[in-house]
């Protein structure tokens, strides 16, 4: 236990205590929408996008109503600054696929918010069969004098749920995807989805170790929501299916942080959806509860993130 990248009492890896520790004090995220596309939205792998996606968000005239993204990051850190005493940032290319552009393109984005006061680094939300060695390159080149990381839509670590979500890549994919960007050197984090009706709870906890395998450098974890205009939400109408509780999700949670490398750092364990957007689960518990919940049950139990990892060698 010594050995953890956290004190006990904090009894996970807070992204909180990982952004300490590199940067001396907290970064604010800055969400962007550069105006990217998706390939499973422009025809390239499908139209509807993924099952789970609020379609109303996207629209064809959206990118070009758009104002550039050093103009929104301006405008987000000046109404964070004051109310927050926010001083350092992070330009997050968040909306959809932020690799899914010719690489000029990319390269004019990513770096006309480096020269920003304040700005110390960008992350980039994509999806693991959007990179290549071109973009890893640059974005590795970026990475000499910024901090730089890569944000992957894992979703899922089963093929059966990436069909059935219609993801359009298979966890092959997302492998060589992470292999290849923890070679660039690249700050390599993933987010992944748990609530599936194509999985069980075992199947959820199992894949743990698949993720320990993974190496991600951070993980974001969130649980299903059924939101308005999107393909699950008809399923959902026509056969309704379980979802997580806040009690069933803090003991799974718990579960599967035991089961979780404590080198991993956890950036989210609960999710929000856009407001008004929420069909299911109406969750009535704050989100700070929920996480209070969670670090109280593993003390409870007297474990960690890691603790079963970390039993078995």
């Amino acid at each position: 236990m010594s050995n953890l990248p956290f004190p006990l009492n904090e009894r996970y890896y807070h992204y909180s205590r990982y952004l300490r520790r590199h940067f001396g004090e907290k970064v604010y995220r800055i969400s962007l929408d550069a105006g990217c596309s998706c390939p499973t939205r422009d025809g390239k792998l499908g139209t509807g996008g993924c099952l789970y996606c609020n379609n109303s968000s996207f629209v064809p005239q959206r990118a070009a109503n758009l104002p550039p993204v050093r103009t929104q990051l301006l405008e987000g850190i000046a109404k964070a600054r004051k109310p927050l005493k926010a001083k350092n940032f992070f330009a997050y290319f968040q909306a959809y696929t932020n690799t899914y552009k010719p690489i000029t393109e990319l390269e004019q984005l990513y770096r006309s918010v480096l020269d920003i006061p304040g700005v110390v680094g960008i992350i980039i939300a994509t999806r693991p069969d959007c990179v290549d060695a071109d973009i890893l390159n640059l974005l590795a080149d970026i990475g000499q004098n910024t901090y730089v990381s890569i944000e992957y839509g894992i979703e899922s670590v089963y093929d059966k749920t990436l069909e059935w979500v219609r993801r359009g890549n298979t966890f092959t994919v997302t492998r060589r995807a992470f292999e290849q960007t923890k070679k660039a050197g690249i700050h390599t984090g993933g987010h992944i989805i748990f609530g599936f009706p194509t999985e069980s709870r075992q199947e959820i906890l199992d894949s743990a170790a698949v993720l320990n395998a993974l190496q991600p450098d951070a993980l974001k974890i969130h649980h299903l929501h059924v939101v308005k205009n999107s393909g699950l939400a008809e399923l959902y109408r026509q056969k309704p299916f379980a979802l997580f509780t806040e009690s069933e999700w803090i003991i799974l949670i718990s579960d599967f942080l035991e089961r979780l490398a404590p080198e991993i750092v956890i950036q989210r364990l609960v999710s929000d959806a856009q407001p008004g957007t929420l069909i299911a689960p109406q969750w009535q518990m704050p989100k700070i509860r929920i996480l209070q919940e969670i670090q109280a049950e593993l003390a409870r139990r007297g474990t960690y993130q890691g603790a079963r990892v970390i039993a078995r060698h």
